[in-house]
């Protein structure tokens, strides 16, 4: 069940938060640039990543002054000012002490946060911070002067167009429905003129001088290949904040919930509990949904470049229009091809039915593997053996073909869909002997 969406009030301001999970023990996230509570909750990623959380904590989370659905045009905020957002929810929520954690901008409030209130902060973690965004003599990580200027030009010429996310999370860089989904959280957080005035504002923070005044047990964690904020900036924390743990994590990716995020939360986990053992990875049953288009490589070279891709895009769309008229979810895109899942089985096959029949008058051929098994969620994407034999599957397709296993032939008894025999196959790195069923419907 996604929170509720509650207000506190800091000043005159209304702050949004959310609180999910159960405490002992509190745990406040501080967010970076900018954020929205409800639209987080519509990226599956970010969405397995606030359970995961809240799975151990009572996870506490506000929209900063400014943003998301927070009270939006109010000046410029100082980091005082935004440290009375913080003790506001903490206060509304009834937490007298709790963990902070602060991730990328959202971590230079945290250690004032920290440095000004140690009675109120039981402990603080940082992910991905930084004490200052310009470069100097003795912090020469950072961007020029010049360079943040130029960022900032570029980002007021094209604000709400899809962002560029190869230095934020290049590991998603090539996922065309993660990044529609950021751009639009961005739009969503934000307006153009709060986006850069914020911007602005964290260009000319620097805490490097409050860093030994934090007297709080600290985690500095930091991904190896951050792009954004390099792994020396955190290093630096650790070395000035006084007995800091610091703890450098695999990975490119500065945004928290993309990429490896298990080994981030168990990391958090085990500071703030004690133990490392948490709850099991979201593992689920689910149906296997692979298509793709057949001779697409052909097709692609008698058509050109330009009309291949407007015939992909049409592809794509028809594609995403049954996946939500048969309650399909979108994994991902496999080029010319998709991976997705379904609560029922008789649903994805109906789907994939659907599918061929439907991009066959733009003069496609697809095939389709269909498999059912139990797999793990990995933030927007999904593993596990049962993944691997429906790839199987769709390999031994042929065109027009939808393929599925006899489990699913088993589980559809009844639904009207016709089978008929496809033989009896080894499946490349899966054990045993399969029986394959080509799938019909009633509108085949």
């Amino acid at each position: 069940m996604r929170p509720k969406t509650r207000y506190a009030k800091s000043g005159d301001l209304s702050i949004a938060y959310q609180v999910s999970g159960e405490g002992p023990p509190d745990l406040v996230h501080v967010p970076g640039w900018i954020s929205h509570l409800e639209h987080a909750w519509e990226d599956p990623g970010y969405a397995r990543f606030l359970r995961q959380m809240s799975s151990f904590a009572r996870f506490i989370r506000f929209d900063k002054r400014g943003t998301g659905l927070s009270d939006r045009e109010i000046g410029f905020p100082s980091l005082e000012e935004r440290m009375d957002d913080l003790r506001a929810v903490m206060d509304a929520v009834g937490a007298e002490r709790a963990t902070i954690l602060g991730t990328s901008e959202g971590g230079n409030m945290s250690m004032l946060f920290a440095a000004a209130y140690p009675e109120r902060v039981s402990a603080l973690i940082l992910f991905g911070c930084f004490a200052k965004r310009l470069w100097s003599p003795d912090y020469p990580w950072a961007s020029t002067a010049e360079e943040r200027d130029a960022w900032i030009d570029d980002l007021e010429r094209n604000w709400g167009d899809t962002i560029d996310l190869q230095r934020l999370a290049p590991s998603a860089a090539g996922d065309s429905h993660f990044c529609e989904w950021f751009s639009a959280h961005l739009r969503f957080g934000a307006s153009p003129r709060a986006a850069i005035t914020l911007t602005r504002l964290n260009s000319q923070i620097d805490v490097r001088d409050i860093l030994p005044t934090i007297r709080v047990p600290t985690l500095v964690l930091h991904r190896r290949g951050d792009l954004h904020v390099k792994l020396k900036e955190g290093q630096y924390l650790a070395d000035h904040i006084p007995g800091a743990k610091f703890v450098e994590l695999p990975g490119d990716d500065h945004i928290p919930w993309v990429g490896n995020q298990d080994a981030l939360i168990d990391e958090i986990h085990e500071f703030v509990t004690g133990t490392r053992s948490r709850p099991d990875p979201d593992r689920v049953l689910a149906t296997f949904l692979f298509t793709d288009i057949v001779d697409s490589t052909g097709l692609a070279a008698r058509l050109g470049d330009r009309k291949w891709r407007e015939l992909l895009e049409q592809h794509h769309a028809l594609v995403r229009k049954q996946l939500a008229t048969y309650r399909g979810r979108e994994v991902k895109t496999t080029g010319d091809g998709f991976l997705a899942t379904f609560d029922g089985p008789g649903r994805a096959l109906l789907c994939a039915v659907a599918i061929r029949n439907g991009v066959r008058p733009l003069g496609l051929e697809i095939r389709a593997g269909v498999h059912i098994g139990e797999c793990e969620r990995q933030g927007n994407d999904i593993s596990g053996i049962g993944v691997h034999i429906a790839a199987r599957i769709l390999g031994l397709a042929g065109a027009g073909e939808v393929l599925a296993s006899s489990t699913i032939k088993d589980l559809v008894v009844g639904s009207g869909i016709d089978f008929r025999e496809h033989g009896t196959h080894e499946l490349k790195g899966v054990p045993g002997e399969w029986r394959l069923f080509a799938a019909t419907a009633p509108d085949s």
